[in-house]
């Protein structure tokens, strides 16, 4: 190995900011996942000061996470950690809904055991609400590895600034991909393949919106694709499968893919 090369890594190394081990990350978050619902939880507790006392376990490894990113922090580890605590309770009660929504809006879903045990489109939802409040308190780099981390295992990649209202629904999922600057607004539904993303912009409008907003009771079938910031898909609308839309649509619109003909 050539030295200068060598010595060169070295210095990189040397140099480079103190961050968590992703290990660290994914065990802080498979953690609080089984805390927030029974039933991914490999424990039984036999009283409240044990689960109490595992939480505490469960938080003192996200406050070092915060404390090896205090870099890029505004406010404290601390102060972060109590402010992300204080929106639990929001974040269980959205996943909640959402859960209750998948189980509606599947055929084949048995119950919202199952949904939260084994539907990939849930556990991307709750890493992205997850992700989301981590986001909003400033920990952007945390919140991409955390969105990563659901990508990774589920194909489902949604940005940890995109803002999804109640009742998502994600059948399936595989493939979807949702933007930086999305806005969904709730009882949305949505299958595989689906993109909502940005027509080709200049890096330097990357703090504009550059993504489509999907409001209330929209359905989006499988390979369809949404891009732009001016985007807007009207209320309870229904966009079909492998469509390409980069204009509005108004509300209650029916827009599908009309095959070519072949005489």
């Amino acid at each position: 190995m050539d030295d200068a090369f060598l010595q060169q890594l070295f210095e990189e190394h040397h140099r480079a900011r103190k961050l968590p081990s992703p290990r660290l990350i994914e065990d802080w978050l498979d953690g609080l996942l089984q805390f927030l619902f029974p039933e991914l939880s490999t424990l039984r507790f036999e009283s409240e000061q044990s689960f109490r006392l595992h939480y505490l376990t469960n938080d003192l490894k996200f406050y070092s996470i915060l404390d090896a990113m205090s870099e890029e922090l505004t406010e404290s580890p601390d102060a972060v950690r109590c402010a992300f605590e204080a929106l639990l309770p929001s974040v269980r009660g959205a996943l909640i809904e959402d859960a209750e929504a998948i189980l509606a809006g599947d055929p084949a879903a048995v119950n919202r055991v199952e949904v939260i045990t084994t539907y990939p489109g849930f556990y991307a939802l709750a890493v992205h609400r997850i992700a989301h409040a981590v986001h909003g308190l400033g920990a952007c780099l945390l919140s991409r590895m955390l969105s990563e981390i659901a990508h990774g295992k589920t194909g489902i990649e949604i940005h940890p600034a995109a803002d999804i209202g109640r009742r998502f629904c994600i059948d399936h999922g595989t493939g979807i991909v949702i933007g930086e600057t999305v806005r969904i607004g709730n009882d949305v539904k949505m299958y595989q393949g689906v993109t909502l993303g940005a027509l080709s912009v200049q890096k330097e409008m990357a703090r504009t919106k550059r993504h489509p907003t999907i409001e209330d009771g929209v359905v989006i079938y499988a390979g369809a694709t949404i891009l732009g910031g001016d985007t807007v898909i009207g209320a309870n609308s229904v966009i079909g499968g492998n469509t390409w839309i980069v204009k509005s649509v108004p509300p209650d619109s029916r827009i599908y893919y009309r095959e070519p003909r072949i005489d």
